[in-house]
């Protein structure tokens, strides 16, 4: 089965490299050119000009984008060209509905559409070792099954059309937990004078440690924020679980601390740093 990858940001780059090293991998398309065209060439694939002449290549088409309108756009692009029987996975966050509106666009042409979100940020888009939460047709999901083996070593299909994309906001709400919670416990350890690398290093071993704590915890008690995971995507995702709690009737309060947390820091131009850049907050506060 031949790939095509739309989105080459820190995810979707270490997406394509892990197709390329399964071999099922065609070609790569980005919105700007020149970040594809050095990609494929580093890969010795092609670098595909026009949405529309990847979907015409390829068997499976991969995106990884930022945004809903995004996701329809790139939807409606593979449209003009997609053979009956394609398959496209979205592996972007974005809400349920778009996702159930992709696969009903995509059905108009007989080809089928996965709701495919990630978790596990860049090191896991690197490494090959992404959780990934798929919805769709069953029997779509098994075909498609071997393409995304490349990129993920836990892969559960959650069940129809927009049952991955719930399922990332359950991720999304409790990752906005975890940050809270262990930027919170950080600044106040420093707060009581403790060797930094210890605490986090004993706290990691214990009931409370996560992969939040042992992959951030010293690089944010350092100062050092680069992106894993943009603190202004991680907004963009909660503001859609703030829509999906709405209607569903349900509260997630840790999640509109984060969201308000997150838009201190996105006013005063640290939407582009990690998520872990919350501990500049959590530190100003024990001042």
């Amino acid at each position: 089965m031949k790939a095509g990858m739309i989105g080459l940001g820190g995810m979707g780059a270490g997406m394509a490299r892990n197709l390329a090293k399964a071999n099922v991998l065609e070609g790569v398309y980005n919105r700007t050119a020149a970040t594809a065209e050095a990609l494929a060439e580093d890969l010795r694939v092609t670098a595909f000009k026009r949405i529309e002449d990847l979907a015409e290549a390829v068997d499976i088409v991969l995106i990884c984008v930022s945004a809903d309108r995004d996701v329809l756009a790139v939807v409606d692009s593979i449209l003009a060209t997609a053979r009956p029987g394609t398959i496209v996975v979205d592996m972007s966050t974005v809400s349920r509905a778009t996702a159930q509106e992709a696969a009903r666009r995509l059905a108009g042409k007989r080809a089928f559409f996965l709701d495919a979100p990630v978790s596990g940020g860049v090191e896991g888009a690197k490494n090959g070792t992404l959780a990934m939460m798929v919805g769709g047709g069953e029997a779509v999901f098994e075909r498609a099954a071997p393409v995304l083996s490349a990129m993920a070593t836990r892969i559960l299909y959650m069940g129809q059309t927009g049952a991955g994309q719930a399922t990332k906001a359950v991720n999304q709400i409790m990752c906005a937990g975890i940050n809270e919670a262990v930027t919170e416990a950080l600044a106040f350890a420093e707060a009581q004078q403790l060797p930094m690398d210890k605490v986090i290093e004993v706290i990691a071993g214990g009931a409370a440690g996560n992969w939040f704590l042992e992959k951030r915890g010293l690089t944010m008690t350092q100062g050092v924020f680069k992106p894993g995971f943009r603190l202004a995507l991680h907004h963009k995702d909660l503001k859609i679980c703030q829509t999906m709690a709405a209607e569903a009737g349900v509260e997630i309060p840790v999640g509109e601390m984060a969201v308000r947390d997150y838009e201190r820091l996105m006013a005063e131009g640290h939407g582009d740093e990690d998520i872990s850049a919350m501990y500049r907050l959590k530190h100003r506060r024990r001042l």
